[in-house]
């Protein structure tokens, strides 16, 4: 018999904080990175995890995700039954809802998990434990995949400022830096989106104060391309970061008002 306790949901309930297109930005990337390795698995599950009080980025998750994967199916997963219930009525084809937590409760390991603003209330001691939880619940690299991806990043409440942190089955891979250019007065603006495991670093001494700091200076460097716009004034700052640190995109989603940097230049001390 199955103790109640064993199957409890894992995880706290978030304040369910949600709007439409909130995750815009992160589910174009989702599409433009990994959208080939959706199409790869046919049906491939993705799963919005901690969705919050209305299913819309759930909804608008499959409809993204089916411009680059037509068999693509979503699970939204919540914590709390009344969030659940409510969002019954928007389950379709390819698209329905579950109570659960960091358990991931699906049938098939995932190719997709998405985590937005769900660990911002959570410690930054916590952080490693989550992760390494939903990484193993993952579909696994072989041969022909690098297998499923978890996308964990905070971003405000109308989605202008991003930033993510992406990981497979192996573990954190990238940070990705992504805003509405005409709302960004400096780069480091974007601090205040830092997901928990990074927030707290942003002191002299870490990567991610270094990392935005020269990104600033970049930018400071770059005013004058501002007079043909901010997109080109970003471009042209991503492009002098290259010089020092490892982006790993190009200008296709540099014009997107996004930079992805490599974990490992990022990742917290010790």
């Amino acid at each position: 018999m199955t103790s109640r306790a064993a199957t409890r949901p894992v995880g706290t309930v978030t304040r369910g904080t949600t709007n439409p297109n909130r995750l815009r930005r992160m589910d174009h990337w989702i599409a433009a990175t990994h959208g080939a390795e959706l199409r790869r698995s046919g049906d491939a599950v993705a799963v919005d995890l901690g969705y919050g009080a209305a299913p819309w980025t759930a909804v608008e998750l499959l409809h993204r995700l089916r411009t680059v994967a037509p068999r693509a199916r979503v699970v939204g997963v919540e914590i709390e039954p009344a969030r659940v219930a409510a969002a019954k009525p928007y389950e379709r084809e390819g698209l329905v809802f579950r109570h659960g937590g960091f358990e991931v409760p699906v049938p098939r390991r995932p190719h997709l998990i998405r985590a937005a603003n769900v660990l911002r209330q959570y410690d930054e001691a916590e952080v490693a434990a989550v992760w390494e939880r939903l990484c193993a619940r993952l579909a696994p690299a072989d041969g022909h995949s690098r297998g499923g991806l978890l996308v964990e990043g905070t971003c405000d409440e109308i989605g202008r400022r991003h930033v993510w942190v992406a990981l497979g089955p192996e573990g954190p891979r990238t940070v990705t830096f992504a805003a509405r250019l005409s709302s960004l007065e400096r780069p480091s603006d974007l601090a205040e989106r830092l997901p928990k495991v990074l927030i707290h670093r942003n002191v002299p001494g870490e990567a991610v104060h270094a990392f935005l700091r020269d990104f600033d200076r970049a930018w400071a460097a770059a005013a004058p391309y501002a007079s043909y716009g901010a997109r080109q004034r970003w471009i042209r700052t991503v492009r002098d970061l290259t010089a020092d640190w490892p982006v790993t995109d190009g200008p296709g989603r540099w014009r997107q008002g996004e930079v992805t940097v490599a974990w490992r230049a990022l990742a917290p001390r010790g």
